[in-house]
């Protein structure tokens, strides 16, 4: 989905210093339009996808899988749940709430990106699972859903790649039911000073060399490094997240901040 800045040029030429900076967003540590933020990430994931849980394995050391895990356990998950699960591409959170939530439970996966989606479609169907979740191809900023249908609302490493973050939480608030809570993972600022120097040079330095030789794709791994440079700190994401309407907001640090769990609820 295009999201144009501006109106239209009578001209039908369009000056550089008639659009403001409010025209633009990041699109890791460039400056750009936000249509064309939504068309570069949705390239950069068509590339990753085939490799993507790899390499996630690999820049992680695998604790990936500890993090996801984590942040399940903060749903407190009951059987039979309605679970939207945004930014879901391949699958591995939906996955992991199957488990806790019965075959009565019904699990939405949504992704904006086609190939993400068919990749772990693909590999719920060889787990035997597929019948279990449904797919949905959608912007996070625009959740075609009608409002009030889940227990509970995710989104793990996907919420750095929305064009609009705080449009996209407004529209995950209106579709989760009264009571129940978002759970965000997501990387975050490091709370300790060595390690983030340690992780700053690991980050900037090996995952795009990892990404050129593992996935053939230095030029997408490299923004999601810049990406997770962009993102907002720990309680700048908490105070988006009040200000899209979510109440008792709070956040978990994991491995020292690397990432963080935030959870809110609509009360």
């Amino acid at each position: 989905m295009e999201y144009v800045s501006g109106g239209p040029c009578k001209s039908g030429v369009c000056k550089k210093n008639s659009m403001s900076q409010s025209d633009f967003t990041d699109f890791g540590f460039e400056k750009v339009t936000p249509g064309e933020k939504t068309r570069r990430v949705n390239s950069v994931f068509e590339s990753v996808a085939p490799s993507y849980d790899l390499m996630n394995d690999l820049m992680s050391f695998g604790i990936h899988r500890l993090w996801k895990r984590y942040a399940v356990q903060l749903t407190r998950l009951e059987t039979g749940a309605q679970i939207l699960d945004v930014a879901g591409g391949t699958g591995d959170m939906a996955r992991l709430y199957s488990s806790r939530t019965g075959v009565e439970a019904r699990i939405v996966i949504c992704d904006i990106n086609r190939e993400m989606l068919s990749v772990g479609r693909d590999r719920l169907i060889d787990a035997g699972l597929c019948k279990k979740f449904s797919y949905i191809q959608a912007d996070a900023e625009n959740l075609p859903f009608a409002p009030n249908s889940f227990d509970l609302v995710s989104i793990a490493f996907g919420l750095r790649n929305v064009t609009d973050k705080s449009r996209a939480l407004v529209s995950m608030y209106d579709k989760l039911k009264f009571g129940k809570s978002i759970v965000i993972l997501e990387f975050s600022r490091v709370a300790i000073p060595v390690l983030q120097k340690l992780y700053d040079n690991y980050s900037s330095q090996v995952i795009p060399m990892m990404g050129k030789y593992v996935a053939g794709d230095e030029a997408s791994y490299r923004y999601l490094v810049e990406s997770i440079r962009m993102h907002p700190d720990q309680q700048t994401l908490k105070s988006m997240m009040e200000a899209a309407g979510f109440s008792r907001v709070e956040f978990y640090n994991l491995s020292g901040g690397i990432v963080a769990v935030h959870r809110g609820y609509k009360l």
